[in-house]
């Protein structure tokens, strides 16, 4: 089997497919810390992904798997972190909220203590944890899924499905953020208006604290721009004024890939073989990355 794509949804799904003895091979055109995937902020939560049924069983899964790794923080790159959702109501959400741990309502909003994920430490987990199954990832770009030489290819693509297969329904939302030395904030915090590019949310990583955020849908630009860099540090100061002071270390740019629905299904080719594709995970790809690998990954099995 190749998996195409290195993001932290292909190598979940090749490190299901190799510890269940399949032989697996990743192919992508960049190296994992080059991703989408890297830059995320690593918060479990839904986010921009649909369609809630569905996402709310797939983010459970990934919930447990996780809520498990943050038993070797240093190693996986998971913690469980206390914060608030600003503004959040329980009725707002689907029932896949009632299954989360200690989800409670506070006067501002929703609290609870979630898996936030130091992406790098954690694909750097995943392509260890790979390897020792006995599966490769080689840097090699795809231009046609149906030519990749395999009997079963999954497609884990993200927004370069979008070329790629093609699927014209995967676009992106731009998300930028800024990397600050935390001045002692030791628990996460959103506030989110889902009509808004702009939003406001820290996220306490060790030796750093990220801060965002926007939602630009349809921007393809990777840049950071400096104004809105200032904006982000602005709201997230308003609400910790210790913040507007803080050393700036990095900017970063992401584009989520948003699709109406995730791609989760099996594809035949007219040659006998099959694709699989899981894409179009929007901003939540590291919060369904295990519940999409499960099912994609059985998928697979059934025409391996």
């Amino acid at each position: 089997m190749i998996v195409v794509g290195s993001g932290i949804a292909g190598l979940t799904t090749a490190v299901l497919l190799a510890e269940s003895g399949r032989r697996v091979r990743v192919w992508a055109r960049e190296p994992a810390e080059r991703t989408t995937s890297a830059v995320a902020g690593g918060l479990w939560w839904p986010y921009r992904i649909e369609p809630e049924p569905l996402v709310g069983a797939w983010a459970l899964e990934s919930l447990t798997v996780y809520e498990e790794l943050a038993d070797r923080p240093e190693e996986t790159g998971v913690r469980l972190v206390g914060g608030v959702h600003h503004g959040a109501r329980l009725d707002e959400l689907g029932p896949w909220a009632g299954r989360v741990p200690g989800l409670r309502a506070v006067a501002e909003g929703l609290a609870a203590r979630l898996p936030v994920i130091d992406m790098p430490v954690h694909l750097t987990w995943l392509r260890q944890r790979l390897a020792e199954a006995g599966g490769t990832v080689e840097v090699r770009e795809v231009t046609d899924l149906a030519a990749v030489p395999a009997p079963v290819v999954v497609n884990c693509t993200g927004l370069g499905a979008r070329s790629l297969v093609p699927d014209p329904a995967v676009r992106p939302v731009r998300g930028q953020l800024v990397v600050v030395e935390n001045p002692g904030v030791t628990s996460w915090f959103t506030s989110v208006d889902h009509a808004s590019a702009a939003s406001a949310y820290f996220i306490p990583q060790p030796g750093r604290l990220l801060l965002g955020g926007t939602a630009e849908e349809d921007d393809w630009s990777l840049e950071p721009d400096p104004a809105t860099a200032e904006a982000i540090v602005a709201r997230c100061a308003a609400v910790r004024p210790e913040l507007a002071g803080a050393r700036v270390l990095a900017h970063r740019v992401g584009l989520r890939p948003a699709r109406e629905a995730v791609r989760l299904e099996r594809q035949p080719l007219p040659d006998g073989r099959v694709l699989v594709h899981n894409y179009g995970h929007g901003g939540a790809g590291v919060t369904v990355a295990w519940g999409c690998a499960r099912e994609a990954a059985g998928l697979a099995y059934r025409t391996a």
